[in-house]
């Protein structure tokens, strides 16, 4: 690879977070996204329900209700107010223009107990309410990613008071929000990427350390059409293959380890972000690199001490799992967590909910009716068709006809599932 193409793909995987996060970001204020209904910025969008076989998004999941929240710190500090959540698992992620995420609020963080947050722009220096902590936002444009566990159907009215409580209130009342910059779009794709990182990025700072790369994807995005169809085309393809092969993480027993995978925030640390080097990723290039999958793969992820995530697409003896073959994952013990811990269903290679005739799309430590072993342990049943034994069927996560990837999501993982003591067995196949 000659160094120019190097230079190509360095400033398209810098750039590429940035864009891929803001044209989100924009898609919630004016449209919405699944359930979640477009909002305003400073304000929440609820969704009410949990996900379903409806909701086409990519490894959505099936465990919380979102809260989601546009913000534009343009119109000064703005306050965030939490009801007492009484014990509930819940999170708001904080994530920067560029995804990083700099600030948590909720049940690991902070605590289930009521509270106030003054959210501040860059370079603030005015004074908080005694009784507020105050969050800087290292970027003027920035999320919150909220998340609410949710039992059952039953449990919905109780996670929607929440949900209600859950307020953002701009100090001036007057101050109107400025949005993104505006780029008009030609249709080219590879044009309109790269117009909207000159705007954005000009807009939007990015951390000291990323001075060098910034000029440099900024020289690149004023070249010619011919080689900024070059970058868009070998950066696209370079971070497909980047995904494509599991992003340098472990694999164990087939299952991919991405437990650091959204670990590349190393300048930001407010409420609840750890500042420790475990999770942190320290080499420059694989930092830049997965920032970029993250974002693709799967924006605004959690960090590892807030939640970690693992994947598989195949069997014992290394073949792609499918629902011509029945399987059963014996889990001994079940995942240490501080939280809960589920396995989803998703079909391949849309990663998509898929129907099925027990409205039952994941499972997991709150699933009510699990029947457990006498030392208990777990044996979970993964079959398309419904099973023959009662037992069986207790334990059953349907999968769909075809090409499957179950993912199995544990939050506040225990030290021993970071530290890889905590083993995850193979699928094994069972007819």
């Amino acid at each position: 690879m000659s160094p120019r193409r190097e230079e190509l793909l360095a400033s398209y995987l810098y750039a590429f977070p940035l864009v891929f996060n803001l044209e989100q970001v924009a898609r919630y204020v004016a449209t919405g996204v699944g359930k979640n209904p477009a909002a305003p910025w400073n304000t929440f969008s609820h969704a009410r329900s949990l996900a379903g076989p409806e909701d086409t998004f990519v490894t959505i999941n099936n465990d919380t209700i979102y809260s989601m929240a546009q913000l534009d710190l343009g119109v000064g500090p703005i306050l965030l107010q939490v009801p007492e959540a009484a014990g509930r698992y819940y999170v708001l992620q904080f994530v920067s223009a560029w995804t990083d995420n700099f600030a948590y609020v909720g049940h690991r963080a902070t605590g289930t107990g009521a509270g106030r947050y003054l959210l501040v722009p860059p370079g603030w220096e005015g004074q908080a309410p005694d009784d507020a902590v105050v969050v800087r936002v290292p970027t003027r444009v920035a999320s919150i990613v909220g998340r609410w566990a949710v039992d059952n159907e039953a449990d919905l009215p109780a996670a929607h008071a929440l949900q209600n409580a859950t307020t953002l209130t701009p100090l001036d009342a007057a101050a109107g929000p400025a949005g993104l910059p505006p780029v008009p779009e030609t249709g080219a794709p590879a044009l309109d990427f790269w117009a909207k990182f000159r705007a954005w990025s000009r807009e939007f700072a990015p951390a000291p350390r990323d001075g060098q790369l910034q000029r440099g994807a900024l020289q690149l995005a004023e070249a010619g059409e011919e080689q900024l169809e070059q970058a868009f085309a070998a950066g696209r393809a370079a971070l497909d293959e980047l995904l494509a092969s599991g992003g340098g993480n472990a694999v164990v027993n087939g299952w991919n380890l991405a437990y650091h995978s959204f670990d590349y925030n190393l300048d930001y640390f407010e409420v609840g972000s750890l500042d420790e080097d475990r999770y942190k990723i320290a080499d420059p290039q694989r930092r830049i690199a997965q920032r970029a999958g993250a974002a693709l793969g799967g924006l605004w992820g959690n960090q590892a001490f807030e939640a970690a995530y693992t994947a598989t697409y195949v069997d014992q003896d290394d073949q792609p799992l499918t629902g011509a073959h029945s399987y059963r994952l014996h889990l001994d013990p079940t995942p240490p967590v501080g939280a809960f811990w589920s396995l989803t269903m998703y079909d391949v290679p849309n990663y998509f909910l898929v129907e099925n005739p027990i409205d039952r799309y994941s499972l997991g430590d709150r699933t009510e009716g699990l029947q457990f072993e006498p030392d208990g342990s777990l044996v979970i049943h993964l079959s398309h068709r419904e099973p023959a034994d009662a037992r069986d069927r207790a334990n059953w996560l349907p999968t769909p006809a075809g090409a499957f990837r179950p993912v199995l999501r544990m939050y506040e993982p225990d030290p021993r599932i970071l530290d890889q003591d905590y083993v995850f067995p193979a699928i094994t196949r069972i007819g």
